[in-house]
């Protein structure tokens, strides 16, 4: 077979279902009075950047985020003309190409801001900014203290616009944690200190999480990311569609006898007669090593658990009496609608996030195919 065909292992991403997600997430955003910005950084969290910004802004989004100024003007050279905003890269990056074709930039200090503004001057026009105020998760953006200094510079330099104010929550995800009205009355101290020395900025605060559950929150502007790809970040059910399946087919079957053991360690063994059935995907493939003997696969219409330990490139099923066909399609994880295994069952069976599931998929050998890119 073309391997071009007939990959070892590919994800099929669903643009339809990205798109009903978004559109679901902007609609909450609107009833708010909200714009939307849809989060495209790590590659559109692992589903390819251009095709989901695509997707996104026809379902709705006015402006997209990247975490980097190199993936927002990788979207820039692809045609996209949406709003753009960045914000963090490393101290050596030269924001000029930025500045130049109209990305928004975060800034989080005085040394940020000069850097900002350097590159304005270089550009011959203003820098767009939105200043970040750290309102208790304590990674990026200015400590409250600093903050009084940097949106009074950021007023008086005639190379900065100042566009927005924003901030991240650290426990939005725990609907009713204090942490949530807490942070958003210290970007509200923040928001009115801004304005004390004339500014008048957008403001952004809502992730995902607040999207769906904190609409006194959207402010003027909505920042969902992982919801936009189907996975639910609250405790409450959402009608949110996985867009992500990983899926692959058997290469092998075999018949072994009670008392045969199974891949590295001998960690599973059969206790009958058993058809097993070989899928050459792996932990190099981003199948976590650590569901070894806590995983099955969806393979000819009901689930089936794998045996032994996860290998690099391949792992084995046990079909016990059935014997599925050379090619069978094998789906490891998927949106759940046929009972299939999900990556958010994967991150809660290994003790991680879904998060790291779907953004681990962009893999060398994993190839991508996108469902609904000809859709109205």
């Amino acid at each position: 077979m073309n391997a071009d065909h007939s990959p070892r292992a590919e994800v099929v991403i669903d643009l339809g279902a990205i798109r009903d997600n978004l559109g679901l997430l902007a609609s909450r955003a609107a009833a708010s009075g909200a714009e939307t910005m849809a989060i495209v950084k790590a590659d559109g969290y692992g589903h390819g950047a251009l095709p989901v910004a695509r997707a996104a802004v026809r379902a709705g989004a006015t402006w997209l985020g990247t975490c980097s100024l190199a993936e927002a003007l990788d979207l820039r050279d692809a045609g996209i003309t949406t709003r753009l905003f960045s914000w963090l890269d490393t101290p050596d990056v030269d924001f000029t190409p930025g500045v130049e074709r109209d990305v928004d930039f975060s800034v989080s200090s005085l040394a940020e801001l000069e850097r900002v503004s350097s590159a304005a001057a270089g550009a011959g026009k203003p820098a767009r900014v939105h200043l970040k105020i750290d309102t208790g998760l304590s990674r990026n953006g200015c400590p409250p203290y600093a903050w009084p200094d940097l949106v009074k510079a950021a007023a008086d330099d005639p190379r900065i616009d100042v566009v927005a104010m924003w901030s991240h929550l650290a426990c939005a995800d725990e609907p009713g944690h204090p942490s949530i009205d807490a942070q958003a009355e210290r970007f509200a101290d923040a928001y009115e200190i801004a304005r004390g020395v004339g500014l008048n900025p957008l403001r952004h605060l809502a992730n995902s999480a607040a999207t769906l559950t904190r609409p006194d929150l959207h402010f003027d502007l909505v920042r969902p990311g992982i919801a936009m790809y189907g996975l639910n970040p609250v405790p409450q059910a959402e009608k949110l569609t996985p867009a992500m399946t990983l899926r692959s087919s058997v290469v092998l079957t075999k018949r072994i006898q009670p008392g045969e053991s199974v891949s590295y360690g001998h960690t599973w063994t059969a206790e009958r007669d058993t058809t097993l059935a070989l899928v050459p995907v792996g932990y190099a493939d981003g199948v976590p090593r650590t569901l070894s003997g806590r995983m099955s696969v969806w393979l000819d219409g009901r689930r089936r658990p794998v045996a032994g330990r996860v290998c690099m490139d391949q792992l084995v099923v046990d079909c016990g009496d059935h014997e599925p066909a050379l090619g069978a399609e094998v789906v490891l994880f998927g949106s759940g609608a046929r009972g299939e295994p999900t990556a958010t069952e994967w991150a809660d069976t290994i003790g991680t996030i879904d998060y790291e599931i779907v953004t681990g998929m962009y893999r060398p050998r994993v190839r991508r195919r996108y469902l609904g890119e000809d859709d109205g």
